[in-house]
């Protein structure tokens, strides 16, 4: 437990040692934990990058049927400006996370800080939207790519009842949605846990406003 979780936990015993503590002794603590979790979000990010370079790859290594798979998809204009446009919104990501957390780190006023995290936490939102927009897209994307470049699946398709294109869009569907959910739960478990944390600390400057 830090000294500031430990500062909360015990500020209404009657102790002279907490009746002692000013908004001048917390303000401080509040300060090197927000930026410990700014920092902490900047190196999951980067992490994350790492992360997706190395899945990117490693189907060129593992598989020559992968491999074969990526290149026929490389020469679509489509698969190259979602790809690109990914790296650059991660990139961009981890950009304005450095800068949060540099700013946080420099700042010395109360209404600065908590204008720091508001925007942190903004930045954190909008990542989250966009990669659960793009997985949507990307989903029929690669779907799309799988019925053009494989002449069975068509084939299949076309002989296939109505019953049956019902069913398989109600899969497709239900794996989307699967897929979706899953990127949802790892942005709610890696990011959601540190902005919660975060929040906390706005929500204490706002008191020390008062």
């Amino acid at each position: 437990m830090d000294e500031l979780e430990l500062l909360k936990k015990n500020w209404n015993k009657d102790t002279a040692e907490f009746k002692n503590y000013s908004d001048s002794d917390i303000y401080p603590m509040l300060h090197k934990k927000s930026s410990s979790i700014v920092k902490t979000l900047f190196y999951v990010s980067v992490a994350e990058l790492g992360f997706w370079i190395l899945m990117n790859f490693l189907p060129f290594v593992v598989s020559d049927k992968l491999k074969a798979q990526l290149e026929e998809m490389s020469h679509s204009w489509i698969y190259m400006a979602l790809n690109i446009l990914s790296y650059a919104v991660i990139i961009v990501f981890v950009y304005l996370l450095w800068k949060a957390h540099k700013a946080i780190s420099v700042t010395d006023n109360a209404k600065k800080l908590m204008e720091s995290i508001l925007k942190t936490r903004k930045v954190i939102k909008y990542y989250v939207i966009y990669n659960l927009s793009i997985a949507l897209i990307s989903i029929p994307v690669s779907l799309y790519f799988s019925i053009n470049e494989h002449p069975e699946i068509s084939e299949q398709l076309e002989a296939a009842s109505s019953t049956q294109l019902v069913f398989m869009a109600f899969v497709a569907i239900g794996i989307t949605a699967l897929f979706l959910g899953l990127i949802w739960l790892f942005y709610k478990l890696i990011y959601g846990i540190l902005i919660k944390r975060l929040n906390r600390n706005y929500q204490e400057l706002k008191k020390l406003e008062v």
